[in-house]
């Protein structure tokens, strides 16, 4: 099994929150490994699949927040995989982005009335971009629930991803284009091990959760000063500026080089 590439290794921010977020990610991965509920394709530097996936998808089925929900974005990793296949099977509309938002259009729409396939099998990773149908920002539904994948999260509803940052910059780009209402909740779906005791590092442009599902439990977070930040831009090294194209259309791409000759008329 090969194991990906450390996702924060072109993360932007102060050096130390973004250590204090690699150790509590360490410590997650290890916790997931100790229980033995880790599945393929791995635990290390993914949003780790674990077992009971399943049963934490039909837990989030069951709340009001997924009872309301028509437009659901999900991540598109493989412990999810359950929560999109049970959206599509209940009729909504599931709104993917392209991994690591590398390419243009950035998003993909599963749309259960165009869809002549499995749930299963259209909303698996492979399936999604086969049987999607790729939009753009402009070209999307507002969203009802936001479903982000997590590595470690806490009773506060404080998360820690794979270290990119790509989920709250989905959710900052979605907000920006007047996709998310100010209130729209936000949910993950966890191993009960991923749930930290300790308070987990946070930075300003980090999204909180209103919902913790594990296969055990649902968390339903105080949302009393919960905030929505917007899009930070001072966090966007030269790499995530030259590698998503999205950020080009939004006057945010990387700095044109400089002139060569500057003197030349």
């Amino acid at each position: 099994m090969v194991t990906p590439r450390a996702h924060d290794r072109d993360a932007g921010g102060d050096p130390g929150l973004l250590a204090a977020k690699a150790a509590a990610r360490d410590a997650a991965w290890a916790a997931l490994a100790d229980a033995g509920a880790g599945r393929f394709p791995g635990i290390r530097h993914r949003i780790p699949n674990f077992v009971g996936a399943e049963a934490a998808a039909e837990r989030l089925a069951t709340t009001d927040a997924w009872a309301r929900a028509t437009v659901v974005k999900a991540n598109p990793d493989s412990p999810q995989w359950p929560v999109r296949t049970r959206a599509l099977a209940d009729g909504k509309v599931v709104v993917m982005a392209v991994p690591r938002l590398a390419s243009l259009p950035p998003f993909v729409v599963l749309d259960p009335d165009d869809l002549d396939v499995a749930p299963r099998r259209a909303s698996s990773i492979t399936g999604s971009g086969r049987y999607g149908r790729p939009a753009g920002v402009d070209e999307l539904d507002p969203i009802d629930l936001v479903v982000q994948g997590c590595v470690a999260v806490d009773r506060d509803g404080h998360r820690v991803g794979k270290g990119g940052g790509f989920a709250d910059l989905e959710f900052a780009i979605a907000a920006k284009a007047g996709l998310l209402d100010p209130e729209v909740l936000v949910a993950t779906t966890v191993h009960d091990a991923q749930v930290r005791d300790e308070s987990l590092p946070v930075d300003r442009h980090d999204v909180v959760l209103d919902l913790v599902v594990t296969p055990t439990t649902t968390v339903v977070v105080d949302r009393d000063g919960h905030r929505r930040p917007g899009l930070d831009s001072a966090l966007l090294t030269a790499s995530k500026r030259a590698a998503i194209p999205l950020l080009a259309d939004l006057g945010l791409g990387p700095d044109p080089d400089p002139d060569p000759h500057p003197d030349d008329d």
